[in-house]
């Protein structure tokens, strides 16, 4: 890939696929299963991999590529391959660089979904994994063994908002040989760029922030070259592909990102610190709070907090519910990131696999609410908090 020319802001805007002879100003959809050749050797070179044109959109095409260049200029990567969704994207890092007999070492603070893929599908292929807490970095390195060939960390981590140092994580994978494999979703490559800290790839639910209005589904692996190329001969063959379609918008959107996470972060600020200190809550949970546990670490490696605010409800589930209900503007979906904001319950619904135990020891407990707050006046997101909140009791 070629070195882009601009600031990351500008690269997102301007990266564009080769105009056809149309001289269209916006990239048109490649809405094509597969591509042509003008001779036989032109195909069988193709095949043998001695030119970079398209084969079949399993493998690559023009509007995907254009999407995957442009997260790759944002995070600072290498290489990349874009996937039909988030979840595709981290089995696919995972399957593609472990073997049998390998070990995984992840926290435990990640996506319900990643979880029971760790837990319930990598055994079945003899990948054994262990769990560290993110909230004690100190505690990692006694966890490694001669066998763990990759650690997986979300930061800030879904839902609970838990952030560690990559730049220590990065010191201890580089001192035992092991990939470092960074979940960017929540912040983005806008607000935290994990390359620059050394990690070797990282992954994106590009359905969150980077759509940023609940369209369409989609995810995306950066990273190094060396690795990239082992995810993408594995994603080729088994064929969980971004759709041309969703690559389209999703490249349109990244447009945008920058602005959008701008706003994102700031309204999400005001509303934390609105809410900390309300009667009816027992915390108000938001990276640049001064009262995160892990403050001083977001400061450092991010530019700003991103769109997730949670707290915890006096009154536990029932409150919880009962505040859900009582919501007249905010959204309850299963989703984030999305230009409106949003209401959920994770003990309920995200993280309702993981048992009672499992969900206090990543931090979720019965009352937890997790806001993801859009790009409508904070006035009003907050009003609606406010009115719910009354209701909860």
């Amino acid at each position: 890939m070629e070195k882009d020319q601009y600031r990351p802001e500008t690269n997102a805007v301007r990266i564009q696929t080769e105009k056809t002879w149309q001289m269209e100003h916006s990239t048109p959809l490649f809405l094509t299963s597969s591509f042509t050749y003008d001779n036989a050797e032109e195909m069988r070179a193709t095949f043998a991999d001695e030119t970079d044109n398209n084969i079949y959109s399993r493998f690559s095409n023009p509007n995907v590529d254009e999407f995957v260049r442009k997260v790759c200029a944002l995070e600072g990567a290498e290489a990349g391959y874009a996937t039909s969704s988030g979840m595709s994207a981290i089995f696919a890092s995972f399957m593609a660089l472990l073997k049998t007999g390998d070990h995984l070492l992840s926290a435990s603070s990640i996506f319900g979904s990643t979880h029971t893929v760790i837990t319930k599908y990598l055994p079945k292929w003899g990948i054994e994994h262990s769990y560290f807490d993110i909230n004690n970095p100190a505690g990692i390195e006694a966890l490694i063994k001669p066998n763990t060939k990759m650690i997986f960390v979300e930061t800030p981590s879904n839902p609970g908002l838990e952030i560690i140092d990559l730049d220590l994580l990065a010191g201890i994978a580089n001192k035992h040989n092991i990939i470092l494999n960074v979940d960017n979703c929540f912040a983005s490559p806008v607000l935290q760029r994990p390359v620059a800290h050394g990690v070797h790839i990282v992954t994106h639910s590009a359905t969150k922030w980077m759509d940023g209005q609940g369209r369409v589904l989609g995810g995306v692996v950066v990273g190094r070259a060396d690795l990239i190329k082992e995810i993408y001969a594995f994603c080729r063959s088994t064929g969980p592909a971004m759709s041309p379609f969703n690559a389209w918008v999703l490249s349109k959107s990244m447009e945008t990102l920058h602005i959008r996470m701008a706003r994102h972060s700031e309204s999400a600020l005001a509303l934390a610190k609105a809410l900390e200190g309300n009667p009816l809550l027992e915390w108000v949970k938001y990276p640049m709070l001064e009262s995160h546990p892990q403050h001083a670490i977001a400061k450092k490696q991010m530019s700003g907090g991103g769109g997730i605010v949670c707290f915890e409800l006096k009154g536990g589930l029932q409150s919880g519910t009962r505040f859900l209900d009582a919501l007249k503007m905010l959204t309850l979906t299963a989703n984030l990131g999305d230009s409106r904001s949003i209401a959920s319950h994770p003990a309920s619904t995200t993280h309702a696999k993981l048992t009672d135990t499992e969900r206090v020891q990543v931090g979720i407990t019965p009352g937890m609410i997790r806001i993801s707050v859009g790009l409508e006046n904070v006035q009003d997101i907050l009003d609606d908090i406010l009115q719910a909140l009354e209701k909860s009791k």
